[in-house]
């Protein structure tokens, strides 16, 4: 009875921390009084959840065993470039290994925009940006997405950085707002057939490991993971 007691509590943590995770995509948008800047938490984004095969199973050979509780996926890969990908897609199937290539997006740190929010219309936002620019002030006009006819006046990597010009131009008379968007981009994998992942054990692994130097896999649920 103790192992099932112990399951069902580990199954109850996953479920815990799979609903309380930050949500793919999401912004943070702060307005730029000294202590929300001060308190504004630091989010690392990730938009494809990592989970490793267990040790054991992989020094032991046995194949990569999914959660039979929801549809899991096998991804191998992680590459940059769908070229990559279509190599090892091509190098399973000669193995007779069910194999096809997916793309996921991906989020390599954040950025922090420093904006004027979009005014009434964009010849108000133009007239705005020739009187910052009038004052040796740089900006950009936004022209799609939810910030159309915003004034975009930086990029930083940093928080500090963007909120310390956000307070130089509200001591100029300015209204900025600052807004965290992850830095997305698209990562390449193949996706092993349930059928097929008891084939994808530790001594394969190695294998392709040695003409794939980068070769990363995880195993994840199915959903979010699109088709090429």
């Amino acid at each position: 009875m103790r192992w099932l007691f112990l399951l069902l509590l580990i199954l109850n943590v996953t479920q815990f921390v799979w609903y309380n995770r930050p949500l793919p995509g999401a912004s943070t948008e702060l307005h730029l009084g000294a202590a929300q800047v001060a308190a504004a938490p630091q989010k690392e984004l990730r938009l494809l959840a990592e989970a490793e095969a267990p040790a054991k199973a992989l020094a032991a050979g046995g194949g990569l065993a999914a959660d039979k509780t929801a549809p899991s996926c096998l991804l191998l890969g992680g590459f940059e470039s769908v070229e990559r990908a279509r190599l090892l897609e091509q190098r399973l199937l000669s193995l007779d290994i069910a194999a096809r290539v997916v793309s996921t997006d991906a989020s390599l740190g954040s950025d922090h925009w420093v904006y004027i929010p979009p005014l009434a219309s964009q010849q108000a936002s133009l007239r705005q940006l020739r009187e910052l620019q009038a004052r040796k002030i740089d900006g950009y006009l936004i022209t799609e997405g939810e910030l159309a006819n915003g004034i975009l006046l930086g990029v930083f990597p940093q928080l500090d950085s963007a909120a310390s010009v956000a307070e130089k131009l509200r001591a100029a008379g300015y209204e900025p707002q600052v807004r965290e968007l992850p830095r997305i981009y698209q990562e390449y994998w193949v996706r092993i057939a349930e059928k097929s992942q008891r084939l994808v054990d530790g001594d394969l692994l190695t294998r392709l490991g040695s003409d794939f130097s980068d070769l990363k896999h995880q195993l994840i649920q199915c959903s979010g993971v699109a088709h090429h």
